[in-house]
């Protein structure tokens, strides 16, 4: 029997989901992670200097002398918080094989803050140097390591570290006519022992690779890349060192600093005083 229905038209499901939005960017290209992170670096080194006088105060307090009169050793509290500044960064290093920028920096701008504080006679600790000698001391950390990490072989939080310890041992020892090495001094030679201990760990994982042939075609390799970065400029250095990126063995250059910079404080400031 005929029927007056009709079939009624499927009509298309509409989807009640969200329609997915592009993340916001800028026009201008702006890196907000990036800004956000260095805006945090100011006062995360006012925590670090905060840090370091507190360590002046806890050694003066367990340091003073029991007869009255007597010799008062001179109050290294603030070292003892850059080291401990250091023995983080080499943790994370090790761990991650990355030092992070609010570390690294935080510990640069903090040993700014310190020289700046004894140039104005705010003398937050025992440090002797300026501004001058924490910013003296930051050009020397980057110099020592520019050639490696010109030619990749070293990473920018490694030298950021550097520099950090370098304007951290400005601001305190200065010029040194106070404590008979200067910061300079003290940089550099914290920093030839690092790169020993850094040679040794080397050494060691070469043994255990047993690819001798391998570690001198590459050890030759270094040394024309430190030549192309002198004759050609660190551009085409670092383009001739990455193309053997593949063949390279990562090794957490942070951890000999490390212990390199530890060692030489230790070796100077407990022994050879």
């Amino acid at each position: 029997m005929a029927t007056d229905l009709q079939t009624a038209p499927v009509l298309p499901a509409v989807s009640t989901l969200p329609t997915p939005t592009a993340p916001a960017t800028d026009d201008i290209g702006f890196d907000r992670d990036l800004v956000m992170m260095l805006a945090k670096v100011p006062l995360t080194a006012i925590l670090w200097t905060v840090a370091a006088y507190i360590g002046h105060l806890i050694w003066a307090a367990c340091a003073s002398p029991a007869v009255e009169g007597a010799e008062v050793a001179v109050n290294y509290g603030s070292i003892v918080v850059i080291c401990i500044g250091m023995v983080l960064a080499a943790v994370i290093d090790g761990y991650a094989f990355k030092v992070p920028n609010w570390l690294t920096l935080s510990l640069v701008v903090a040993g700014w803050y310190l020289g700046l504080l004894h140039t104005c006679g705010v003398m937050v600790d025992a440090g002797q140097g300026g501004i001058g000698q924490a910013l003296l001391g930051t050009l020397i950390g980057f110099a020592v390591l520019f050639p490696a990490l010109a030619i990749g072989g070293m990473g920018e939080g490694d030298v950021k570290m550097t520099m950090g310890f370098g304007a951290w041992m400005g601001a305190f020892f200065g010029d040194g006519s106070a404590f008979g090495m200067s910061g300079a001094a003290m940089i550099w030679w914290s920093f030839a022992l690092g790169v020993m201990i850094g040679g040794v760990f080397g050494l060691v994982i070469m043994v255990c690779r047993r690819q001798f042939e391998n570690n001198g075609r590459n050890f030759r390799e270094i040394l024309t890349d430190l030549q192309t970065l002198v004759t050609h400029g660190p551009e085409k250095a670092a383009a001739r060192a990455n193309s053997r990126r593949k063949e390279w063995v990562r090794l957490p250059y942070g951890v000999p600093l490390c212990v390199g910079f530890l060692a030489y404080l230790y070796f100077r400031l407990v022994y050879a005083v």
